[in-house]
């Protein structure tokens, strides 16, 4: 463990001290302690072999299938009284193997190891000491951070961690104020902690990752937001977005607009960036029945950097593509129906599709992808919270893989306290 990591533990523990004599009352009586099943079966079948060589192509799988069952235990304390209040969090994390195959693995459920095959199982513990103060909470240790320059992904068993420090604050009304410092990750299917690197980077280098931004409400109507994001000696990143409701007819029409700025930092190992992206949608919500439509366009050098393994908050982040590639246009439809206007509360469909190219005459960069879900969770009885979702993805590509991708999602929340 290295020197960063003894500082760490000392600072929890010393965060932690004074909780032992601390009044049980809001620490303990606030406290929450959760466990979420879930239970995901994936299923992919390649279509094609684009931007593959000849040798490679014959030796790729044409299939990935694997089954596993994930375990999330979730601890969060309540607050010491007084006015700096100490509570402290705890996750603990489990993934174990249903299915697999040496010829079927790398669907992202669970880690491999060096001859292919699949891990019977993987697991990671993280602990998180917090502090408030009025309406400011800072936490180090753990963290989950969801921000529009850094996204952590949620998408299979187990969800992708950081570890580092981060402080949020709403004493001022309408306004949210985010901001941390990040020095390592685990990704989704591993319990390696990895220094942080960018995604698609090859390299031996690495780079701790700050952000800081806000979030400001205008009215009921309009949401602003701006955030910074710096991964050392790789890229800075300057994200704007705002949103707008407008009432219309027997509806409500959503405007989001979004545009990332971003370049290259430091040393660069990640090579030259240079980069806008520029996207919008309109969505009309009315009867339960929601459509939409957007475009996003890139320009520059490089497609838009983001960190391994995360998500985008792009509307183009899609099951399969990401069409954040150097120059990419991308047209988007979707449409989303909630049948608790029929009377069916806890069922969901929704559905969209993507184009997107760089407009080339000669261009390889051309992909479109379509997707569809289907969800229920049960709203009352003995299985309240027990959700379902059916998820299928249609990719193709003129520079990856094409690939049709079956979801199955079991997931059941558990509230011990």
């Amino acid at each position: 463990m290295t020197s960063v990591y003894n500082c760490g533990a000392l600072l929890t523990l010393l965060a932690l001290l004074p909780l032992a004599n601390a009044s049980a009352q809001g620490f303990i009586d606030d406290s929450k302690l959760k466990l979420q099943l879930r239970n995901v079966y994936i299923n992919e079948n390649f279509r094609d072999e684009h931007g593959m060589s000849t040798r490679a192509a014959n030796t790729a799988k044409s299939e990935r299938t694997e089954w596993g069952q994930g375990f999330l235990l979730d601890y969060q304390s309540g607050f010491t009284p007084g006015s700096l209040g100490l509570g402290i969090d705890a996750m603990g994390l489990l993934g174990i193997k249903l299915d697999s195959g040496r010829g079927r693995s790398g669907t992202g459920l669970l880690p491999l190891h060096d001859d292919g095959r699949a891990a019977d199982e993987f697991a990671s513990f993280g602990m998180t000491a917090k502090a408030r103060f009025a309406k400011t909470t800072v936490k180090y240790g753990t963290l989950l951070p969801k921000t529009p320059v850094l996204i952590y992904n949620d998408s299979r068993l187990l969800p992708q961690t950081y570890q580092g420090g981060q402080f949020t604050s709403t004493d001022i009304d309408n306004l949210s104020l985010t901001g941390g410092y990040l020095d390592r990750f685990k990704l989704r299917d591993s319990s390696d902690s990895m220094p942080i690197v960018p995604d698609g980077y090859r390299g031996d280098k690495s780079g701790d990752f700050s952000y800081l931004g806000a979030d400001y409400k205008v009215g009921k109507t309009i949401r602003l937001s701006y955030f910074y994001g710096e991964l050392e000696n790789f890229y800075r990143q300057n994200f704007a977005g705002v949103q707008h409701d407008l009432p219309l007819g027997p509806g409500v029409l959503t405007s989001d607009l979004r545009y990332f700025r971003s370049v290259d930092s430091g040393s660069a190992y990640g090579g030259k960036i240079d980069n806008h992206m520029l996207s919008g949608q309109l969505s009309y919500a009315v009867a339960g029945h929601t459509v939409g439509g957007g475009y996003q366009t890139l320009k520059g050098d490089a497609g838009l950097p983001y960190i391994s393994g995360a998500s985008v908050y792009s509307f183009s982040n899609a099951g399969i593509g990401k069409f954040i590639e150097e120059d990419e246009k991308t047209w988007m439809l979707n449409y989303g129906y909630n049948f608790a206007a029929l009377g069916v509360p806890g069922l969901t469909f929704s559905t969209r599709y993507l184009s997107g190219d760089d407009g080339a005459s000669n261009t390889t960069i051309k992909e479109w992808e379509r997707d569809a879900e289907l969800a229920y969770v049960v709203q009352q009885g003995s299985f309240k919270g027990l959700g379902v979702k059916l998820r299928n993805y249609v990719y193709r590509s003129e520079f990856s893989r094409g690939r049709d991708s079956n979801r199955l999602y079991l997931t059941y929340d558990i509230a011990l306290w």
